[in-house]
């Protein structure tokens, strides 16, 4: 299945138009995550999984990171729901 269908699907099944962007800033995490990228948008995209269309991570946030933000980027990606572009 291509982007396309993949989101037009999404969009039918959660109702929704709504993409979530994922830029996590590590310096604005909440306290008991405070340092842990991956863990925060773990959480994002387990609570919006049924509510949204879609989810865009933004690279310069992960860049920032330098070598780690490519892996907690990767990381975030595998937490994304298969059917969810």
């Amino acid at each position: 299945m291509n982007f396309s269908e993949k989101l037009e699907q999404t969009v039918s099944r959660n109702n929704s138009l709504v993409c979530v962007g994922l830029d996590s800033d590590p310096t604005k995490l909440p306290p008991h995550l405070q340092g842990d990228v991956l863990a925060f948008n773990r959480q994002i995209i387990d609570a919006t999984a049924d509510l949204v269309c879609a989810y865009k991570p933004n690279f310069a946030f992960f860049g920032a990171l330098g070598e780690a933000g490519w892996s907690i980027l990767k990381g975030t990606l595998e937490c994304v729901p298969d059917d969810i572009p």
